[in-house]
């Protein structure tokens, strides 16, 4: 069980009472944090443990939700802009009071619809949850505990004329140049990459497929799972266009055509001038 309250955070926390508006959850220091009636569900009871989420609400109370945000205090994410006022936007983040990005943390003027991309943070003065665009500082650059190849989790952030930069393990800063982009990609996405190299400068390049010895196994899956979902067959073959391979199966044509010759070799697929089949 959580010793403080912490906002922004999922906390542990104990069923200290009932009220009619809800119950008090509780912690080891004896602060109290009301969750509303909508979040109790049948068989809660005092005495029992569970986690919830604790934010200032849309009357700036603090309290506890069982349900979780999309990201949350130190977190990135993309979240819907669905209002914009004089003072800043309000972005939807999956609780019931949204986002507030002021307008002093944003790098470019919101509309209604958009998506962006913010970190989550407390604001110094009032202690707020609210979002900000303006996060580079807070991106580190200590990649000691990186290594190249290494597999990680990206949040696509931004395109730029060079790539897509991206957010790794919600701690770096990388870039995916565009020549070694072969499948879809938007700012938003959420994938799976590889670091391609440590830069001098903090940042990091990151590629899309693995390198090395996983990276043919990694091509020859990406070709089972197209034909897996074409019934077993696909008019692509070795003189396929690269632009039509890397639509159609996030690949470059150079590994593309490798896994083809791996797989014929496996006596998985069969590959003729009409095309390929499963066998």
């Amino acid at each position: 069980m959580n010793q403080y309250l912490l906002v922004g955070e999922v906390n542990r926390l104990k069923i200290n009472r009932y009220t009619d508006n809800g119950v008090y959850l509780i912690c080891t220091d004896n602060d109290e944090v009301l969750m509303p009636n909508q979040y109790v569900t049948y068989g809660m009871k005092e005495g029992d443990e569970i986690d919830v989420f604790v934010y200032f609400d849309s009357e700036d109370r603090i309290v506890a939700s069982t349900v979780f945000p999309k990201a949350m205090l130190d977190q990135f994410g993309c979240f819907e802009v669905v209002d914009v006022t004089s003072f800043g936007a309000f972005l939807d983040w999956g609780l019931p009071k949204d986002l507030l990005v002021p307008k002093a943390l944003q790098k470019f003027p919101f509309y209604v619809g958009m998506k962006v991309v913010v970190r989550v943070c407390l604001d110094d003065e009032s202690g707020r949850i609210i979002g900000s665009q303006k996060y580079n500082d807070d991106l580190s650059k200590d990649l000691k505990s990186l290594k190249l190849k290494q597999e990680v989790n990206l949040l696509v952030r931004e395109r730029t004329p060079l790539g897509f930069k991206v957010i790794v393990n919600n701690l770096y800063d990388g870039m995916i140049f565009h020549n070694e982009i072969f499948e879809s990609i938007e700012v938003g996405d959420e994938k799976k990459g590889f670091i391609k190299t440590l830069r001098p400068d903090g940042k990091l390049d990151i590629i899309l497929q693995p390198v090395g010895d996983k990276s043919d196994e990694f091509a020859m899956q990406k070709v089972l799972e197209l034909l897996s979902l074409t019934g077993g067959v696909s008019d692509l073959t070795y003189k396929s266009e690269p632009e039509e391979i890397s639509q159609r199966v996030g690949l470059s044509r150079k590994a593309f055509k490798r896994a083809l010759t791996k797989l014929i070799d496996a006596k998985k697929i069969e590959v003729t001038l009409e095309g390929m089949r499963l066998l």
